[in-house]
């Protein structure tokens, strides 16, 4: 999809579905950050904040990358609002410029379908970690009703973890933890969880 899109898309773009469908992933990540209260978390591709903005307070800072500048202005006014004070924005794009940055944890959350090339921007997280740092992925499994010219149709476990592999990432762990009706392009679908460690 292309960045305009999502500009357009900014400030509408917390749906009921969208916040239900959020809060199910938040659940998920919950899980793998237990014990991270040191850490530093960077969720990429991080739209309006609805997952990582409900993590705050089990990591030490967060910092909200997405492309689109209006996305961001609409996570940053729910700082004020929820009282939140470890987390900041950046507004740029990994697949185009990687700025100097180190984080403990990236959290990617339904954003690598978006992405042409999904080598390049694992590479470049996997460049931004801390050693002994994770990267987390939550996206939909591989879905064969799905056929978009700008979205991938999910990802094969076994797939994504060649890929992770590739790129350097170690004891890949990945599992599939829902399954609902028409969250992805209108279609039933299940979303996976990965884990990764930069060793």
């Amino acid at each position: 999809m292309k960045k305009n899109v999502f500009e357009q898309m900014a400030k509408k773009y917390d749906t009921q579905e969208r916040i239900e469908l959020a809060n199910i992933i938040v659940n998920e990540v919950r899980e793998e950050l237990r014990n991270s209260k040191s850490k530093s978390l960077l969720d990429y591709g991080s739209g309006t904040g609805l997952v990582s903005l409900e993590v705050t307070d089990l990591v030490d800072s967060v910092l909200l990358v997405d492309s689109s500048e209006q996305m961001l202005d609409v996570a940053q006014a729910k700082f004020s609002r929820q009282g939140i004070t470890n987390a900041k924005v950046l507004c740029t794009d990994f697949t185009k410029e990687t700025p100097e940055l180190n984080t403990d944890i990236v959290l990617m959350s339904l954003v690598l379908l978006h992405i042409p090339d999904t080598k390049i921007i694992l590479k470049a997280l996997f460049n931004l970690l801390n050693k002994g740092g994770k990267l987390i992925i939550v996206d939909f499994d591989k879905n064969g009703k799905i056929n978009h010219p700008n979205v991938h149709n999910g990802f094969s476990h076994d797939e994504l973890k060649k890929r992770l592999s590739e790129v350097g990432f170690k004891s890949n762990e990945v599992k599939t933890f829902y399954h609902g009706n028409r969250i992805f392009m209108n279609q039933d679908a299940s979303m996976f969880i990965s884990s990764s460690v930069k060793e």
